[in-house]
């Protein structure tokens, strides 16, 4: 079989090699899975420069998400137990977590519906307690994360505003169902929620960007606001000044959303049933922006890696890869 793997940290197109090796043997409790979509992660890319919290041993193949199939033609949703990642012919994941894909999606769909749109509804439904008509500020709206935040937020009934950077990811955006879209290179992203929200602010901010984002949170968040840290794209971990927050009135809810896998492996299945439902009515649906073959994968990883992509853009094995 086809795999990528990583020998050494660095840059994903530096690093990433494509190699022949034989099918992981999967230990007690693992199964092994045909990769039918792996979905690309800002999380692969810290991984493979050696900046993730979790760090296999080397060499690993990167991969953190994919619908797979079993051995007995089951079409799941995994995260694959490293170091068998998902940018591989077949990868290992734990026989217990698997997750049944919905029909209502196809394989790169499936793939997608899973960390961004999990960590989305925890954050929003399980922290941050989201109520259908309050305002939720999204930074990061076309991306992978945000779009998910973005979709949930609407189908949830508030009103969504989101933040982005130029004007082809505003108009993401604006496909997404957001209500209002800031461009954040163009616009004064404090004064235009300030606008939009007569001066209120947001009820609840989503921030998986960190850095300057997250103060703009802090200047745009409503009495009794809530502000959800999901991580740090900017390459800036934010030292938030807790006076603020009390002379302010609003609270900071960080969501890690794996934690729940082994904190509350019950609530992860409730979402993903919940997720499955709204998947169904239509929803919800991952914005998928590129399919591309596993020959492409390191290039795929670079350009998430780099901010220049919207959605999700997932690595599909061809069949004839499947020897």
């Amino acid at each position: 079989m086809q795999a990528w793997q990583v020998h050494e940290n660095g840059e994903p197109s530096e690093v990433m090699r494509l190699a022949e090796t034989e099918r992981p043997v999967p230990g007690d409790g693992r199964v092994l899975l045909r990769v039918r979509a792996a979905n690309v992660n800002f999380p692969d890319a810290l991984m493979i420069r050696g900046h993730y919290q979790v760090r296999p041993p080397l060499p690993f193949t990167p991969g953190l998400e994919i619908c797979g199939e079993t051995e007995d033609g089951r079409r799941v949703i995994a995260n694959p137990a490293l170091p068998y990642g998902g940018f591989a012919t077949y990868a290992v994941a734990d026989a217990a977590a698997l997750l049944p894909a919905p029909d209502a999606l196809d394989d790169a769909e499936a793939a997608a519906l899973h960390i961004g749109y999990q960590t989305g509804w925890f954050g929003l439904h399980r922290r941050a307690r989201l109520e259908a008509g309050e305002t939720l500020l999204v930074h990061a709206a076309a991306g992978g994360v945000g779009s998910a935040a973005v979709q949930l937020g609407k189908a949830a009934g508030a009103t969504v505003i989101g933040v982005v950077g130029g004007a082809d990811k505003a108009a993401v955006a604006r496909e997404l169902g957001c209500d209002v879209v800031i461009d954040r290179r163009a616009e004064d992203v404090i004064a235009a929620v300030k606008e939009a929200t007569g001066g209120r602010g947001a009820d609840v901010v989503y921030d998986p960007v960190g850095g300057e984002a997250f103060t703009q949170s802090t200047k745009v968040v409503a009495f009794e606001g809530r502000i959800v840290v999901v991580g740090f794209a900017s390459g800036t971990i934010p030292a938030p000044a807790l006076n603020h927050a009390l002379v302010k009135n609003y609270a900071l809810l960080g969501l890690h959303w794996g934690l729940y896998n082994t904190k509350n492996p019950e609530l992860v299945q409730h979402c993903h049933k919940q997720l499955t439902d709204l998947a169904a009515r239509g929803a919800v649906k991952p914005l998928v922006s590129e399919r591309v073959p596993l020959s492409e994968a390191a290039a795929a990883v670079q350009r998430v890696a780099d901010g220049v992509t919207t959605g999700r853009v997932a690595v599909v094995p061809g069949d004839e890869a499947a020897a």
